[in-house]
């Protein structure tokens, strides 16, 4: 997205099929292979996860294994087309094999968005340093903590009694507004809103009561 990268030569005609037949913009895709090098995988890459939702089965917890194998498919056929395909450990044209020829036998298609992943690195690369200075300006004797998973924010209170006065309220518009002023500073692509950002509250007591006071219990 900031250009220091570009998509191989070899990949743009899949990504332009993929662009035309699924109504998406393809940013990159990457090929690796998994399994101690004996099963091809291949990555596809859009800017937002509404375009990878497009891939995702009905049950929205798998990928539509139709599109996966059109997809196989074809980046085997424009692969064919360009003399890149590894064929019983040699190339079609020399017996030495290239390396940078393809393996496209029950190939693994997959996909990604960079939209999701810069939000994960937008709101962890604020400093700690800051968060610690933001609670202490809100000076509010009823935060314990302010924890960040991912792309999310949690304001703890003490207690669940707390946590219910705070719900919904001005308060907690306000500690949303000071966070997001904080946040968007580190989001160069500006994929957090205002209107559909909004932090989270739980309190200390659910979290020593339900998830022995772990975090990694917390986030599982």
């Amino acid at each position: 997205m900031l250009g220091k990268k570009v998509m191989k030569p070899e990949f743009k005609t899949l990504a332009e099929w993929i662009d035309k037949a699924y109504g998406v913009k393809t940013i990159n895709i990457f090929y690796d292979t998994i399994d101690k090098g004996t099963h091809p995988r291949l990555e596809i890459c859009f800017e937002h996860p509404q375009e990878r939702a497009k891939f995702d089965a009905p049950n929205g917890f798998s990928f539509d294994s139709a599109k996966q194998k059109a997809i196989g498919k074809k980046f085997q056929e424009t692969l064919n087309e360009q003399g890149l395909i590894r064929k019983n450990g040699f190339s079609r044209f020399s017996k030495k094999l290239a390396s940078s020829e393809y393996k496209t036998e029950n190939i693994w298609v997959i996909y990604g968005d960079f939209e999701s992943i810069a939000r994960i690195e937008a709101n962890e690369s604020i400093p700690e340093e800051k968060v610690k200075k933001l609670k202490k300006g809100l000076n509010n004797p009823h935060i314990w903590e302010i924890s960040r998973a991912f792309s999310y924010t949690t304001f703890f209170l003490y207690s669940d009694e707390q946590l219910k006065k705070y719900e919904n309220s001005e308060e907690h518009k306000k500690w949303t507004d000071e966070y997001y002023e904080l946040l968007k500073k580190y989001d160069p692509f500006g994929y957090f809103k205002r209107e559909f950002f909004s932090i989270s509250l739980d309190s200390k007591e659910n979290f020593d009561k339900n998830y022995e006071s772990n975090w990694y219990y917390y986030y599982k």
